[in-house]
C-alpha cells in the first residue's frame, strides 16, 4: 500500500468517525443547546462567504484586486436588490468580462 493510499484511507476513517460521533454522543433524544444550534445553522453561510472571498481576492497565494472583485461587487448589489439568481450570475459575468476587456 502506497503512503498516499494509506493517508486517504486514514482520512476517510477519521471523517467517518467524526460523523458517527455526533449521534453516538448526543443520542437520539438529546438536543443541542439553543446557542450551539443557532451557530450550526450559520456555519454554512460563513464557510461559503470565506470561499467566495478567497476565490475573489487571492490568486497564487497573493492578494489580487482584479476584475473578479468587480464581478463580486455587482453580484452582491444584485443580490441586495433581490434579483433572480440567473440575473445575478449574468450581471456578475458581464461585469467581470467588461472589466477584463478594459484592462
Amino acid at each position: 500500500m502506497t503512503p498516499a493510499t494509506a493517508t486517504l484511507l486514514l482520512l476517510a476513517l477519521g471523517t467517518y468517525l467524526l460523523k458517527a460521533a455526533g449521534p453516538l454522543v448526543l443520542g437520539g433524544e438529546r438536543k443541542l443547546p439553543p446557542l450551539l444550534e443557532r451557530l450550526t445553522l450559520l456555519m454554512p453561510a460563513a464557510l461559503l462567504a470565506g470561499l467566495v472571498a478567497t476565490s475573489a481576492l487571492v490568486d497564487d497565494q497573493r492578494w489580487s484586486l482584479d476584475a473578479r472583485l468587480i464581478g463580486l461587487a455587482v453580484a452582491a448589489t444584485a443580490l441586495w436588490q433581490r434579483l433572480p439568481f440567473i440575473v445575478v450570475v449574468i450581471l456578475a459575468a458581464a461585469a467581470t468580462a467588461a472589466a477584463r476587456a478594459i484592462n
